[in-house]
């Protein structure tokens, strides 16, 4: 899903920044192979009233085993599951210096 709206991106510097956080940090890639298993948990997800896009990607980061997801959309950040852990910017940075 980050690969997709990334490739849309008309901000070639950010886009390139982007793609290369993705190839140095993914631990897990989760492609089309995996794509009814991504629908349904996403699915699970949009019960709960999160938007189609962003269960997709909350999906994606689940499946993959992410510890957190990064957000600024607060309506999302709203969603809870013990599953991953959804934070801002602000609060990841102060929980990954406090486990430093």
């Amino acid at each position: 899903m980050l690969d997709y709206e990334n490739g849309r991106s008309r901000y070639q510097i950010q886009s390139a920044a982007i793609r290369k956080f993705m190839d140095e940090n993914s631990r897990i890639y989760v492609g089309r192979k995996r794509i009814s298993e991504i629908e349904e948990k996403a699915r699970s997800i949009q019960d709960t009233g999160v938007k189609e896009k962003d269960a997709l990607h909350v999906a994606c980061a689940i499946l993959a085993g992410s510890d957190y997801f990064i957000s600024t959309d607060d309506r999302l950040l709203k969603y809870s599951t013990n599953e991953i852990q959804l934070l801002t910017p602000t609060e990841f940075v102060r929980l990954w210096e406090g486990e430093q």
